[in-house]
């Protein structure tokens, strides 16, 4: 395996490349066939906790970003999920591979996904030329978007090398308002009514696992949280109560499946349609995040149980997180969809060396 310390090496690598690079970061989504790994390219750049900005380079662990900003009571917030435990993988998460996936947990209710605080990305092409796009600061001006296409891309129109994200203070105060036993249409109008609100609610879930619990959380100054969660309380009514404790890390993980047997299914649908989609195949264990409009689900690891069908009538997508069966990960993409795709593979990596087939 190839293994760049720098974006020179990387841009030399790709240039002089002869067979397809299949790219890996930290190693916690199982990868086991990548011949290029960019772990080595390491290390924060430039941190202005005062300008909210932070630099690194793509190798660098999340973990040790998030340390370096909880210093100074800053964080990523849009929450990004941890893989290991749901995939049963070692490794240590990366900011490449964050941002390649787009990764993006609960709180992208309220200020968005992974995507939208990312502020400039450098990457290396198809060709092996160093493309940058935004910059170290909040405010750019550029001909293409290339920061967000390069977001969810999974390294198919790219190599990345450098990050630059807008980062965001800790809240003084954070609770989560819980409440047991609602069937899943009860909960999606609940948490659909919290979202509503002018409450600024910063998570909205539902776990239909073993019993049934629904979580709605705020955070902010403590005065705001104490006064948004009096008025929440009397929005959705009897049977709620208040909780202090960490109920986030489980939904943004999806722990409830971690050492379950079963393929594990990301759905995106109109939070309204989730409860029936889920019901149509069986009342399957499902977890309900972003108010219902990201499903969760655990079905038997065979095929897709008719999942794909369901969600297309829809006009969502489902995407297969985890399982062995011989299914597509991503939804199929309608004609045109995929010859803008094509096209934008085509524009940014001529020679298809660049993770062929991941996307599709």
């Amino acid at each position: 395996m190839k293994r760049p310390t720098s974006e020179l090496e990387l841009a030399d690598i790709v240039a002089g490349a002869s067979e397809p690079l299949r790219i890996v970061g930290g190693g916690t989504r199982g990868v086991v066939e990548g011949n290029l790994s960019v772990a080595g390219i390491s290390g924060v750049q430039l941190y202005e906790p005062g300008a909210l900005t932070l630099v690194a380079r793509v190798g660098t662990p999340v973990a040790e970003v998030e340390a370096l900003l909880a210093g100074e009571r800053q964080r990523l917030a849009f929450e990004p999920m941890d893989h290991r435990a749901l995939l049963g993988t070692t490794g240590e998460p990366t900011l490449g591979g964050m941002v390649a996936g787009n990764v993006s947990g609960p709180r992208r209710v309220q200020v968005g996904a992974c995507r939208d605080s990312l502020i400039g990305v450098r990457f290396v092409d198809g060709l092996g030329r160093v493309i940058k796009n935004g910059g170290r600061v909040m405010k750019n001006v550029t001909g293409y978007d290339l920061v967000k296409l390069m977001a969810g891309s999974f390294g198919s129109l790219g190599v990345l090398s450098e990050v630059s994200f807008k980062v965001w203070p800790m809240p003084e105060a954070v609770e989560t308002l819980v409440c047991d036993g609602l069937e899943a249409v009860q909960a999606v109008a609940a948490l659909s009514a919290a979202l509503g609100s002018p409450y600024e609610v910063t998570g909205a879930a539902h776990l239909a696992v073993e019993g049934a619990q629904t979580r709605v959380r705020i955070e902010g100054m403590a005065e705001s949280v104490v006064y948004r969660r009096r008025r929440l309380l009397e929005l959705l009514g009897q049977g709620w109560r208040v909780e202090t404790g960490d109920l986030w890390q489980e939904v943004r993980d999806v722990l409830p499946f971690a050492g379950r047997k079963g393929a594990v299914w990301r759905v995106s649908v109109k939070p309204s349609d989730a409860p029936a989609l889920v019901a149509g195949l069986g009342a399957v264990p499902a977890i309900y995040d972003w108010g219902g409009g990201l499903v969760w689900m655990l079905l038997p690891d065979q095929g897709d149980c008719g999942l794909r069908a369901a969600v297309a009538a829809l006009g969502g997508h489902a995407t297969r997180v985890r399982g062995t069966a011989d299914v597509a990960r991503f939804q199929p993409e309608p004609l045109a969809l995929a010859a803008l795709s094509a096209g934008l593979r085509a524009k940014f990596d001529p020679r298809g060396i660049l993770n062929p087939g991941v996307m599709g």
